[in-house]
């Protein structure tokens, strides 16, 4: 099975020098031990914004540089961690002169501007909830989260306010106040300047005591038919999150580090945010949308050490016929890693090839909190392979059994649900007002978490599929994503996703919808020429019986293609929840 998904061998990809040796540290890894790389509150407890901004401001790391914000016009910014920690405070005092309590949900809906960086550590400070949301969400998507989550106040923009929110606002009673970013008077009593609440506002503010396990962020995840759900994480979540930079990004203090992610999903905050100044790293945020040669400047001329990026970008890459090293300097970079959906091995060795260095993925998930399983820049990278569980991570392979227990896989190469033993610390803590649904996700002692994935001898994980998107064909299991990444070898193919659909004699065949490179025209001769392809690499059983050439696959906003929603307009069916439909 393993050797269907590497293209080259192991040996193409070996452990590069890194700064750290972490072997040793792996085998003596505690999150004991983890605990005591913070600083913990003079007034007690813990504090992601403490550990994140004023630790640092208070320290030697004063004067450097935390946010080097690039704008969509050209307008760069830079704030050090001790003007961070003012601004941070500033918008603090904001929430608590205006009666914000501990637990209160403060939504934000903005483009990448620096003020939403601010009021994200602000909210934290305040004890507050942070409850990111995507500025491309239409009215409905916003609704149902604020809605569901009990918003008491709205961080956004006037655009954004006057096209999608005041609609809404009368069936948001529980709303008290409305921030916008870029507005010079107060619209209402509710609807308020934040320039000049940030004015009035004192920029030294005390964190009051605050729990480890005081709720600090909730995420939303978009259902398949129902609302979304609300995931919550606690403060604690921040020891994953050193963790994960230490081991995964291999941050170091010079390293110059740009998550592209949006603060809207939980990368974007995770990654995008929260890690990077744990480790005393600075961020680089980019206001602009994907361009290729806009993002390949950034990494450029902002000297980025280390790139996390999301395999639709990789991709969009890809169809580019061009040599980027030749183009660009790109001599900073160290270090690439990739998440959001699995990552094709094709597009691991594009990166050796065209970046001089593989890119790795990794793989968690909204409830997981952070980066769980990772090919290492200390470890042999698989392409095509998630990598291996990082130190206090102990992942497995489980069958369900028709009792309803279920029971770990320890043979290499047989498929199961991915799961995790419960207990690293950023695990989420609930789903919102649904109990049931999160004691649904643990059984007999492991998170389940909905994949489909086997493990070989080495050790090492490889994603099949979602549990519910898995095709069976003619006897046959077949998960999509092997099937997506052998068409990706074809070089005519830019994009794949792929679907079980219904079939009177075989239950489902495979069908595949392509989207291809730049230049490549569609004809019932490449086709007949893909199904060749796919049966060559594949089998015949495996292989897509039908080919469908679409410009563009339908994704998600954070990059993942929609294979349910191709499953159902191939059927006619209903769509079920699109607000995360990218547009």
């Amino acid at each position: 099975m393993q050797e269907k998904w590497i293209k080259k061998s192991p040996d193409d990809f070996p452990v590069r020098p890194n700064l750290t040796d972490y072997k040793k540290e792996y085998r003596s890894f505690k999150w004991e031990d983890v605990a005591l790389k913070f600083e913990g509150l003079p007034s007690g407890g813990l504090n992601i914004a403490h550990e994140a901004i004023d630790r640092h401001a208070n320290g030697p790391l004063s004067d450097k540089t935390a946010l080097l914000w690039l704008g969509q016009d050209g307008e760069k910014r830079t704030f050090t961690f001790a003007e961070m920690k003012k601004e941070t405070a500033r918008f603090a005092n904001v929430l608590k002169s205006l009666g914000f309590a501990k637990g209160d949900r403060v939504f934000t809906l903005s483009t990448r501007l620096p003020e939403l960086y601010i009021a994200a550590m602000g909210i934290l400070k305040n004890r507050n909830v942070l409850c990111p949301l995507f500025s491309q969400f239409g009215p409905e998507p916003i609704l149902q989260r604020m809605q569901r989550g009990d918003a008491r106040a709205l961080l956004t923009t006037q655009r954004l306010f006057k096209k999608k929110i005041r609609p809404l606002l009368d069936q948001l009673p529980e709303l008290r106040y409305v921030f916008l970013i870029d507005a010079e008077e107060d619209e209402s009593e509710q609807v308020r300047s934040l320039p000049r609440l940030m004015e009035q506002a004192s920029d030294i503010f005390e964190i009051p005591p605050t729990d480890p396990e005081d709720m600090s962020i909730l995420h939303f995840t978009s259902g398949t038919t129902g609302m979304p759900k609300g995931v919550v994480h606690v403060h604690k979540a921040v020891h994953t999150h050193w963790m994960t930079g230490q081991y995964a990004l291999d941050l170091h203090p010079d390293d110059i580090y740009w998550c592209t992610a949006d603060p809207g999903w939980v990368t974007g905050t995770s990654y995008g945010i929260i890690t990077p100044w744990i480790h005393g790293v600075t961020n680089v945020v980019d206001e602009a949308e994907f361009n290729a040669e806009h993002w390949y400047s950034v990494l450029q001329d902002e000297q980025v050490s280390v790139w996390y990026t999301a395999p639709t970008a990789i991709r969009r890459l890809m169809r580019i016929d061009n040599d980027p090293t030749q183009e660009f300097d790109l001599s900073s970079l160290r270090l690439i890693q990739s998440v959001g959906e699995p990552l094709n091995p094709e597009a691991v060795v594009w990166g050796a090839e065209k970046l001089n260095m593989p890119i790795h993925d990794n793989w968690w998930q909204t409830e997981t909190g952070g980066i769980m399983i990772a090919n290492l820049i200390s470890q042999t990278i698989r392409p095509g392979s998630m990598g291996k569980p990082l130190p206090g991570i102990k992942a497995g392979i489980v069958h369900h059994n028709e009792d309803g227990s279920v029971t770990e896989i320890t043979e290499p190469l047989k498929e199961g649900e991915l799961a995790l033993k419960p207990g690293w610390p950023s695990m989420f803590r609930g789903y919102l007002h649904n109990e049931e649904k999160y004691n649904k996700s643990f059984t007999g002692g492991w998170y389940l978490s909905g994949d489909l994935a086997y493990r070989d001898k080495d050790g090492y994980f490889w994603f099949v599929g979602r549990a519910d998107d898995i095709i069976k064909t003619s006897g046959h299991m077949v998960g999509p994503f092997e099937v997506e990444s052998v068409l990706m070898e074809h070089p005519a193919v830019a994009e794949a996703g792929v679907i079980g659909k219904p079939d009177p004699i075989i239950g489902q065949l495979v069908k595949a919808f392509v989207s291809l490179k730049t230049g490549v025209e569609a004809s019932e001769e490449l086709k007949r020429e893909l199904i060749g392809f796919g049966r060559k690499k594949l089998g015949a059983a495996v292989a897509p019986k039908e080919i469908e050439f679409q410009e563009n696959l339908p994704k998600t906003r954070s990059g993942k293609i929609m294979r349910r929603l191709l499953k159902a307009r191939e059927m006619g069916l209903p769509e079920g929840d699109i607000s995360t439909l990218e547009d």
